[in-house]
């Protein structure tokens, strides 16, 4: 038996050695790499982490002490540490999940995926600890270099630095190449004694007797001053040269490091001079995404953040490549947008393959801009440049437009910018859970005066529609798309004035039919499956694709009109989703036909396949079909307008409320 399978919580960790932590380390490395190869995952932060959550756990008492991981996508070591060594359904439906998860274990706090908010979290929680008297418990933020170009994080820090009594421990995985490596003997030498000189910078009697010179200097008249001004710089100059940490420090923290990430000796000498400082520290720790496997390290990309099922041995995907994805047809079609159009630049949030946009730096890098994890900014920036004469295109996950929301209503929206946003991984996304689910971008986005928005059921659709959007001059456009691959191409039998693609007619060339079934973007293979099943219970129906579901087109309406009964399938939360919107439309226009909203309910879906969380919330052509054959016999509501001669169905009695 390894060392790994006696470790069920962090305090096991206290008996070992030198020598057994160093096997140990190897030992995580090694599960990560077979498990994570055979599920999926993100590897090469986990693998960046391993002698850094062991740190922690040795210094710090979890759960006592609060352990909060920014976007905690690196938190399978953590899960290790803490008894949670059955990896083979990670990320799969039951199995672990990817993030920390408080329906887990004790140990994990924060189960959001989204970056920049854990020193937040980290503020409040040790602000709380003050006030319920638990003021000498610890909070451990990690967090990355990456999202600390999240502005959210330094507002947070603004606010921690304030109060010098607060036990807050940030620890800064730098995976980066912010800094380059030091060589050569008097950096050896330097890094030699950096243990031993935090520790006497850390310890209260130096800040004591620092504060007191400091007030005898300054009150000592233009000598003294000139002399505190001089001492000043020199020392601030000192260790600007000998660590990067001026920014830290001017903001009121005390920092400690750089550290070697990868060398628990010196971790831990760091973690224990902050946690023997009492107050807000910054330690700094220079990490390797990857570290430790070699197919990893060679990946220029991003050294496996995030992997598919691969060949442990050479880090090679062991599937054959499947159908093009949505974000392939993006990254083909803005390039090509950006060749025939010089006003055409592109924004990302720190993700620039991940959306697509790489193709378009590759031709025009002077035209693509990654302004980091900084979505609120993103957005305003687009707005600005909109006002300059350009028309930004800003690719983000569905997920992180929640984050600027009053960005896109604000700036973009209420100036009429003429801005496209691109969501990808819009709907359900599958393995990484409730906070990566794109499900709530077409709900938030219908209350945004003036904005248009498409979504395209298949490959040429996303062309189409793209192109459309960039058109778009005077309001806001989104495209949003789901994740993974393209579906077959889904012809459409008719294309109406406004737009509007009918994909089918059951029966064939019928215009008075039982059943108006609307399907938005990647729902039309369901609502065809529908159509069919339906046609075989000898209801008919017309499905019909808005293509842009904002505004709604006039043609939905009247075909609404002419219908027992509407249906529309979304793969967002139906609360205020596109099905509400063309409900409140044809109230509007005087259209009394029912609609029934089929979409996700309001709730945080647990990780699962695409196919496995659809199934969970009956978004399938069996329960749909199964739901509208009851409401067309008036078995159930809404129900579907009655045939001329056929009373109208009723529900008896009034609930009682």
């Amino acid at each position: 038996m390894g060392l790994l399978e006696t470790i069920r919580t962090p305090q096991d960790l206290a008996t070992l050695g030198s020598t057994e932590l160093e096997q140990l380390a190897d030992e995580i490395r090694s599960f990560l790499i077979t498990n994570v190869a055979q599920t999926g995952g993100h590897l090469g932060p986990n693998l960046g982490v391993v002698e850094l959550t062991m740190a922690i756990h040795r210094i710090f008492d979890s759960p006592r002490d609060s352990i909060v991981f920014d976007t905690g996508h690196q938190s399978y070591v953590h899960k290790l540490l803490t008894g949670r060594q059955d990896f083979s359904t990670l990320r799969q439906e039951g199995g672990l999940s990817g993030y920390p998860d408080r329906g887990e274990s004790e140990h994990d706090i924060v189960e959001s995926s989204h970056a920049s908010s854990s020193l937040s979290w980290a503020d409040g929680i040790s602000r709380a600890r003050q006030l319920t008297g638990d003021g000498d418990r610890y909070v451990v933020a990690v967090v990355g270099d990456g999202a600390l170009t999240g502005g959210m994080a330094w507002e947070a820090i603004n606010n921690i630095a304030a109060d010098k009594r607060r036990r807050v421990v940030i620890v800064v995985n730098d995976n980066g190449r912010s800094y380059a490596p030091t060589v050569g003997g008097l950096a050896d030498y330097l890094a030699s004694l950096r243990p031993t000189i935090d520790s006497f910078r850390a310890a209260p009697a130096y800040e004591v007797a620092l504060d007191r010179w400091k007030k005898r200097l300054q009150d000592g008249g233009p000598l003294g001053q000139f002399t505190y001004r001089s001492l000043h710089a020199m020392k601030k100059g000192i260790k600007d040269w000998w660590a990067p940490q001026g920014m830290f420090e001017d903001l009121g923290m005390k920092y400690i490091g750089p550290v070697d990430g990868h060398n628990l000796q010196a971790l831990e000498n760091a973690l224990t001079t902050a946690r023997h400082y009492g107050g807000p520290v910054i330690v700094h720790a220079m990490t390797e995404k990857g570290h430790g496997y070699a197919p990893a390290r060679a990946h220029e990309d991003d050294q496996f953040h995030a992997v598919g099922v691969i060949d442990p041995e050479t880090g090679e995907p062991t599937a054959s490549p499947g159908a093009q994805s949505w974000t392939s047809v993006f990254a083909e079609e803005i390039a090509d947008i950006a060749d025939e159009r010089k006003d055409i630049v592109g924004i990302t949030g720190a993700m620039l393959i991940p959306v697509g946009l790489h193709k378009f730096a590759a031709r025009h890098p002077e035209r693509v801009f990654d302004v980091g994890i900084a979505e609120q900014h993103a957005l305003t920036s687009a707005a600005g440049m909109a006002f300059g004469g350009l028309h930004p295109v800003v690719a983000v996950y569905a997920t992180f437009l929640n984050r600027a929301f009053d960005q896109l209503l604000m700036d973009v929206a209420l100036h009429k910018a003429g801005v496209t946003i691109v969501l990808d991984r819009a709907g359900v996304t599958g393995p990484d859970g409730a906070s990566h689910h794109g499900m709530w971008d077409m709900a938030m986005v219908q209350i945004v005066p003036g904005l248009h928005l498409a979504a395209p059921r298949d490959a040429t659709r996303l062309r189409e529609e793209l192109r459309e959007a960039v058109a778009i001059g005077d309001a806001p456009s989104v495209v949003r798309f789901s994740r993974g691959s393209v579906g077959k191409e889904v012809e459409a039998i008719e294309r109406l004035a406004d737009g509007v693609d009918v994909l089918a007619r059951r029966p064939e060339g019928s215009t008075e039919n039982d059943v108006l079934i609307v399907s938005v973007g990647a729902m039309s293979e369901l609502a065809l499956d529908v159509a069919a099943r339906l046609g075989s219970q000898g209801i008919s129906s017309t499905v019909v694709d808005p293509r842009w579901v904002l505004p709604v087109r006039k043609s939905i309406i009247a075909l609404a009109a002419h219908h027992r009964l509407v249906i529309c399938i979304e793969d967002g939360v139906r609360a205020g989703g596109v099905g509400s919107r063309i409900r409140q439309e044809m109230r509007a226009a005087g259209v009394d036909t029912a609609l029934n909203e089929v979409g996700l309910p309001v709730e945080f879906l647990s990780h699962g396949t695409r196919s496995q969380v659809l199934e969970r919330v009956g978004l399938t052509a069996q329960q749909i079909t199964h739901d509208i054959v009851a409401q067309v016999l008036g078995t159930k509501v809404p129900f579907a307008r009655p045939l001329p001669g056929q009373a109208h169905p009723t529900t008896g009695s009034l609930p009682t409320l």
